[in-house]
């Protein structure tokens, strides 16, 4: 039976964060991730400006620029009848006003990376979390199966489960999610890039009446995620031969023949179940839920890396000091949560707006022009910025804690700046 301080549930952009920062102030901590590796399509690859601002706080700065990456400066959305000026980063306040598009894969390797560095850092791959260990109603660790599937205990004086949507931790706590209706469910796939593409922008959004989606340029290749109504994907699988989503596809970006025939079957296209929810507490004695795992978040905007990376900001700034002492309580997390609760319940009432304003009337076939709220930010440079900056920082934007900020590598250590 291994002991460990903090134990981490799931190594996502929320664990490795979390991971991190708490080893940067001395505490002992145990990633476990179910996977060998980051390698997984169809994640979330925005780094959004507060983020890629905290990098630089971490000494990340100019490691995160060397990563394969584009910049969205312009959110551009083509909505009913004509492309609209939806988001404006430009005029975000601060040294970062863009997007940065980066596989997430390689964002996780550069935060494992850091890590590593820590001597109280450990990162066990191939490690799937099956349930939760109690102690008195106080939670006291983990089980996990190995690579092998052999079964072992890893006592830890906190949880923070970091295991997303479906979190294995936050099920074995018996915590329920507040969920809310959504209208649609998305299939996501990849579509080559044809050598002649010219198309500027690594944001490609179309909504139009019975056919939207969503193409983000990945350099040779576009994730593409197209919008289908909600619980629909068995009917129209056995109702349709992929031509018909090939030839919807091909109707929104006008990408050629050789190109959507990458889509060979329906088993080139992954379902992504959309759902929505919160958690009224993100605790028990013992465990903290953070990131998805706390409050699930629509694709909508692409917020949910970000919002999951400030929940763990959050988290090691006010559990570090209760986790060294030994004195970890639920009033502690509760602090993170009370600390978090007011951003998450804004991005999702935000995300909501946007799909009863956009979605939804795209998929009853009735978006025939630009909702009115999306013509009056158009036509105003200075709300575009706004919603640049409440979509780009959000509300209550966390700072690398003192004890986790290290100067640029490669940086003089008399003089950081240079």
């Amino acid at each position: 039976m291994d002991k460990t301080t903090c134990c981490i549930v799931g190594g996502g952009p929320a664990g490795m964060m979390a991971g991190l920062l708490l080893a940067r102030a001395g505490v002992e901590v145990t990633v476990l991730e179910k996977h060998p590796d980051f390698l997984r399509d169809f994640r979330g690859d925005t780094v959004h400006p507060s983020t890629i601002r905290l990098l630089d706080q971490l000494g990340l700065g100019t490691e995160f620029a060397r990563l394969p990456q584009s910049a969205l400066t312009t959110l551009r959305v083509y909505a009913g009848d004509r492309m609209v000026v939806a988001a404006d980063f430009t005029r975000v306040p601060g040294r970062y006003r863009h997007i940065a598009m980066v596989p997430q894969w390689d964002f996780l390797d550069l935060l494992a990376g850091a890590a590593a560095a820590e001597p109280g850092f450990t990162l066990r791959m191939r490690s799937t979390v099956t349930g939760l260990v109690k102690e008195s109603g106080t939670v006291v660790g983990v089980r996990y199966l190995d690579a092998t599937g052999d079964t072992h205990t890893l006592r830890a004086d906190l949880v923070i489960a970091c295991d997303g949507r479906d979190s294995v931790a936050r099920e074995s706590a018996g915590l329920l999610q507040r969920s809310e209706d959504v209208p649609m469910d998305m299939w996501f796939f990849r579509i080559p890039k044809a050598v002649d593409d010219s198309a500027s922008g690594a944001v490609q959004t179309r909504f139009t009446s019975g056919n939207s989606a969503v193409a983000i340029d990945r350099g040779d290749y576009y994730q593409t995620g197209y919008i289908i109504e909600k619980g629909c994907d068995a009917t129209l699988r056995a109702e349709h031969d992929v031509q018909w989503l090939r030839d919807r596809i091909g109707e929104l970006f006008d990408w050629p023949g050789e190109a959507l025939a990458h889509i060979r079957s329906w088993d080139d296209v992954k379902l992504l179940e959309v759902t929505v929810g919160m958690l009224e507490r993100w605790y028990v004695p013992g465990l903290l839920c953070i990131g998805d795992a706390a409050h699930t978040m629509s694709p909508v905007g692409g917020v949910g890396v970000n919002l999951a990376i400030q929940d763990a900001v959050a988290a090691a700034r006010l559990l570090a000091r209760p986790l060294l002492d030994g004195t970890v309580s639920t009033a502690d997390l509760d602090k993170v949560q009370h600390r978090r609760m007011l951003p998450a319940s804004f991005t999702q009432r935000s995300q909501r707006g946007e799909h009863e304003l956009l979605i939804a009337p795209a998929l009853r076939g009735d978006l025939d022009a630009a909702p009115l709220p999306l013509r009056v930010v158009d036509a105003m440079p200075a709300l575009a910025g706004l919603t640049a900056y409440l979509g780009g920082i959000g509300l209550r934007p966390e700072h690398a804690p003192d004890f986790a900020r290290r100067p640029p590598v490669g940086a003089d250590p008399l003089n950081p700046a240079h």
